[in-house]
């Protein structure tokens, strides 16, 4: 027994030939008692009715409230423990999910969809953004991680709702559910996908959503491991401090031992501050 569930906005084209995909696939897979639950995002076009079309149940929001958001009520509302998150623009391959499926119940807490080909790859600027943030990302979570923000996944809701509160209602709420999950201890296993083309126009502004990661991975870090963003501090206060002792080295410019001098105390301040930091969580969760 499954949930599928779809957050779509202004996805009038593509919602019908999702949903009626997805059934095909479950039946197919002989995967029975399922039920399909499209989010409409307060969309302007036709996206519900062609979703409720193709017999999906619709909860509809009466204004645009985000990704993320849809998908918190998506899993809210679904009647079945394990979840199925898949988006409406036909980029991820739906007959991948019976994979991840039986991929989840030899004991994995989330298996994801991990993106390859040439759609996924895009442009050099996402490319290169998508880089920096899964750097990020696995500095945070001390393990290689594929793909940091799938919209492809599988989870238990029971485990998720521990962690709702926490994940952001935007794009980043799979960035931010996979930073949960890794710096919990929670098992997540990657199956590589093929990424499709995009049916109609992204809704993603590349620029500002990347921004709302880093704010993400940040405030994950403070709430789940503190001290390795004060190590991480304490480390580049120290790197540049190593840099200005060895400029004054070689060409004599004074100014920059002392520059060296306040660094190297910066960066012991900051660490003691982690400490501190981390000594204080281990209080609160106590």
């Amino acid at each position: 027994m499954i949930s599928v569930i779809i957050p779509a906005y202004n996805e009038s084209k593509s919602i019908g030939k999702v949903v009626e995909t997805v059934q095909e696939i479950l039946n197919e897979n002989q995967i029975n008692n399922f039920e399909i639950l499209v989010i409409d995002d307060g969309s302007s076009d036709d996206t519900g009715n062609k979703a409720e079309e193709s017999s999906a149940k619709v909860i509809k929001h009466p204004h645009n409230a985000g990704y993320g958001h849809s998908l918190k009520t998506g899993i809210m509302s679904a009647s079945n423990d394990t979840i199925v998150i898949i988006d409406a623009d036909l980029t991820y391959p739906v007959n991948a999910i019976p994979e991840l499926i039986r991929k989840y119940h030899e004991g994995f807490d989330m298996v994801v969809g991990a993106r390859t080909g040439k759609y996924y790859r895009e442009s050099i600027m996402k490319s290169l953004l998508r880089i920096i943030l899964k750097f990020l990302v696995e500095f945070t979570a001390g393990r290689s991680i594929p793909d940091i923000n799938s919209g492809l996944r599988v989870f238990s809701k029971k485990t998720i709702t521990n962690y709702l509160q926490h994940l952001c209602n935007t794009f980043s709420f799979t960035t931010s559910l996979t930073l949960a999950y890794m710096m919990t201890g929670k098992f997540v296993e990657y199956i590589p996908i093929e990424y499709g083309k995009r049916m109609g126009v992204s809704k993603v502004r590349l620029f500002r959503e990347s921004l709302r990661t880093l704010q993400y991975i940040t405030q994950s870090i403070i709430y789940y491991n503190p001290l390795k963003l004060f190590i991480l501090l304490s480390g580049l206060c120290f790197m540049l401090s190593v840099l200005a002792f060895s400029i004054t080295l070689f060409l004599n410019i004074n100014l920059l031992y002392y520059v060296g001098i306040g660094g190297v105390f910066s960066s012991l301040i900051i660490f003691c501050l982690g400490l501190l930091s981390d000594l204080l969580k281990q209080v609160v969760d106590k």
